[in-house]
């Protein structure tokens, strides 16, 4: 069994190199690195579950196709970021010309539940997590397309206002007055409920 497989944590350099050269291996690795972190991108955008795994393939197609473009200008996790923003904004703009937009509630993955026997596996504490996350997913909805992408990047990615700029190549004002008046907004949409 090579090295390779045995572990997680790659360094960016020798993964983008094997990537390069068509390794699949590397392409798992970097899979199961990044999927979820996409994932929680894309539904923040498009809040529709069964389209944000779609378009997380759909990203990860694309650096299949397209990984020999990548010059290392940035970091691969700001590339990955910036297709995957495209990609939910191009699906935004298809659909709702399309259909009324709508969205599922939030609902719990396999991938991040809680492990039976913890504090955070109470049902009562379970139960007023997932309302407050419904509640804030809706309202998210409200906001314009702009506002939302930064609001997600900087609170469900915890990127700061350098990577979400160059993320969506915008300057960091830019970034900065989006979030202000994404969390203005959120707050007046949120203020009848006491979290």
């Amino acid at each position: 069994m090579s090295d390779k497989v045995n572990t997680d944590v790659w360094d960016e350099d020798r993964l983008v190199s094997l990537l390069k050269e068509g390794d699949e291996e590397a392409f798992r690795v970097l899979i199961r690195k990044y999927q979820t972190r996409l994932f929680n991108i894309a539904y923040g955008i498009t809040l529709e579950r069964e389209e944000s795994l779609d378009i997380v393939q759909e990203v990860f197609f694309k650096v299949w196709q397209n990984i020999h473009t990548f010059r290392k200008d940035s970091a691969l996790s700001t590339w990955l970021r910036r297709i995957t923003v495209n990609q939910c904004l191009n699906w935004q703009r298809r659909w709702k010309r399309r259909f009324r937009w709508r969205h599922q509630p939030l609902e719990k993955d396999e991938w991040d539940a809680p492990e039976l026997g913890t504090d955070d596996y109470h049902p009562g504490k379970l139960y007023d997590k997932k309302e407050i996350e419904k509640v804030v997913w809706e309202n998210l909805n409200k906001l314009p397309e702009d506002a939302r992408t930064v609001f997600v990047l900087r609170e469900a990615e915890g990127l700061s206002y350098d990577e979400i700029a160059d993320v969506l190549k915008i300057r960091r004002g830019t970034v900065s007055s989006r979030l202000f008046y994404a969390r203005k907004k959120l707050k007046e949409l949120l203020k009848n409920y006491y979290f």
